[in-house]
């Protein structure tokens, strides 16, 4: 399945936006699921080319970290392809994208007969430099990767390669490398769920509380929400709750909640379901992680 990502305009990009560039009638894809975009921590881009291609205008382009110069990178999901974007600390703005043929994954080794990445047919790589608002309608080119280190969820820790492009069947080339060298990548978000067998059920207003703890392997912002549900006098009582607590790793965080009867019947001293899902998104990886438990509960009246 190909994902489709958003045209980019022919101008400089806020940093941080999605990394792929649509120029002159095109889109880029991503295939396999976009994954969330990150900062290179240490990494390049340069590439030069001949007297008479179009992209290059025959010199010599430099950006890199060390250089204030901004670079972001992604990679789909199922590593198929990377898109990095370069946003120069003088203004300039550049868009590399590197694609495997359709069921593998990017890999060492040399990648020939590649044509424009977001329309290389399934057996083609693909590959596309564009940007400062030049790019190609059609392209043939290759590239070679030396070295490739993915993390999850398309997380890229190291990109070594080389790559040679050519616009519109002209033999003048775009020539260049891309370095990329990020930290480990990060542990995915991971919830624990909690939900106690004892709550209340109010004689004020007939709202059912419920509480229970939640766990997280990393600092995250965690919704616990479900439904209650309870059968008295052959009536079927049930309402939704809803809370947000902060979530540090180290110990259960208590949450608690309150569930207001959909109908008029109010909740009753009794056994009742409490259905909960905990979800929150991993900063790292755009993810959401969720974690789920249903559970018999038994409602104390309770006057509050």
């Amino acid at each position: 399945m190909e994902f489709t990502l958003p045209a980019r305009s022919l101008g400089r990009t806020a940093a941080g936006v999605a990394l792929a560039l649509a120029t002159a009638a095109g889109t880029t894809v991503l295939v396999g699921g976009a994954a969330h975009a990150q900062t290179v921590t240490s990494g390049s881009l340069s590439f030069g080319g001949d007297q008479g291609d179009w992209i290059s205008g025959g010199e010599t382009h430099d950006f890199a970290t060390d250089a204030q110069d901004r670079l972001d990178v992604y990679a789909s999901t199922d590593h198929r392809a990377i898109g990095l974007s370069v946003n120069g600390a003088h203004g300039n703005w550049w868009n590399l994208d590197l694609k495997a043929p359709e069921g593998k994954a990017l890999g060492v080794g040399q990648y020939t007969g590649a044509t424009r990445a977001p329309f290389s047919g399934p057996a083609e790589p693909g590959l596309e430099l564009s940007g400062d608002g030049r790019g190609c309608n059609t392209l043939t080119g290759s590239f070679t990767i030396t070295d490739v280190a993915f993390g999850p969820n398309g997380y890229v820790q190291t990109l070594d390669a080389t790559f040679e492009q050519h616009c519109e069947g002209s033999t003048a080339a775009a020539r260049g490398e891309v370095h990329i060298h990020n930290a480990a990548p990060p542990a995915e978000l991971n919830l624990g769920l909690g939900v106690a067998v004892d709550g209340s059920a109010s004689t004020l207003n007939g709202k059912a509380t419920v509480h229970g703890t939640v766990t997280c392997n990393k600092p995250a912002s965690v919704t616990v929400s479900g439904q209650v549900s309870q059968v008295s006098h052959r009536v079927l009582i049930r309402g939704s709750y809803s809370t947000t607590v902060a979530c540090a790793p180290g110990a259960p965080v208590a949450w608690q909640a309150k569930a207001d009867p959909t109908g008029t019947t109010p909740f009753q001293k009794g056994d009742a379901e409490v259905a909960a899902q905990a979800s929150s998104v991993d900063s790292d990886y755009g993810t959401t992680a969720t974690a789920g438990q249903t559970v018999a509960v038994r409602l104390a009246k309770s006057a509050g």
